[in-house]
């Protein structure tokens, strides 16, 4: 009994330990990556190459997610609201849930499971082939060559895919609202504009609702791309270690983004509610 419980102990410890040095890791190659991204050289090429990955090809499905999500939500607030005489307002709630919280948290997830998993597969695949030993012997930084454009694309592309599905999200509120809810167009579009003004404006026409919603893509599109190429360049084990390093990395950001959510949902509320 007394060798059982020292086995359970040593187990616990051993895995304690293991979790702080993987976060210690993690936070080491953070700062690695910040750094590498304001130094030469910079790979401009491959900058361009993952932002059409990361974003154009992230394209459709961000639109689909935004299409269906702002149908649903105004559909099923529709139910409620009915009942109380408010559906004049379902533009108010598809516009404010999505510009600041469904767009940029949904986005965030559909594109961690493309574009994320693609990250840690192909640069899990190089570790195991020895490629990224191979950079290193040739005196190429992997981290500036494979992570800092990655990294780097999905900064700019996640906030310009929230947006797009901010859009198409409003627009598929409007259907809704047209063809089942019987509102017209100007008045749907109305009470999503006097939603987004409420909350003021920064230079006179930028809605602080939107400064918000593109805050939040901007730390989820660091995470991304950061975690998921943490995994991939942990990856041992050849084929297997692959799958495992991908699942990992889309679990791990999926976790992050929306823990990260709150906390920054927070700091917001703090920053610009009065």
């Amino acid at each position: 009994m007394a060798s059982a419980r020292r086995s359970a102990a040593r187990l616990t410890r051993n895995a304690f330990f293991g979790i702080a040095l993987s976060v210690q890791e993690y936070f080491a190659l953070v700062a690695r990556l910040l750094k590498s991204c304001v130094s030469r050289p910079f790979y401009r090429r491959d900058i361009v190459q993952q932002m059409d990955t990361i974003g154009v090809q992230s394209l459709f499905i961000v639109v689909l997610t935004g299409l269906f999500t702002g149908m649903v939500l105004a559909l099923q607030s529709a139910v409620e609201m009915e009942r109380f005489g408010a559906t004049i307002y379902i533009g108010r709630l598809v516009g404010a849930s999505t510009v600041r919280e469904l767009g940029p948290v949904l986005t965030a997830l559909m594109v961690t499971g493309r574009a994320g998993a693609g990250m840690a597969a192909a640069i899990g695949a190089m570790k195991v082939t020895e490629q990224v030993d191979a950079l290193r012997t040739m005196g190429v930084d992997p981290v500036r060559r494979l992570v800092v454009p990655r990294f780097l694309a999905a900064i700019i592309m996640l906030p310009v895919l929230t947006i797009v599905a901010d859009l198409v999200a409003i627009f598929g509120g409007l259907l809704i609202a047209v063809v089942k809810l019987d509102l017209t167009t100007e008045l749907y579009m109305r009470s999503v504009y006097e939603t987004l003004a409420q909350s003021g404006f920064i230079l006179k026409f930028i809605p602080i609702d939107l400064i918000q919603g593109l805050a939040k893509p901007l730390a989820f599109g660091a995470i991304m791309a950061a975690t998921s190429c943490f995994y991939g360049l942990r990856t041992s084990g050849g084929t297997e270690g692959v799958g495992r390093a991908t699942t990992q990395a889309v679990v791990t950001t999926s976790i992050l983004v929306l823990a990260v959510d709150y906390f920054l949902t927070q700091i917001l509320i703090v920053m610009f509610v009065q």
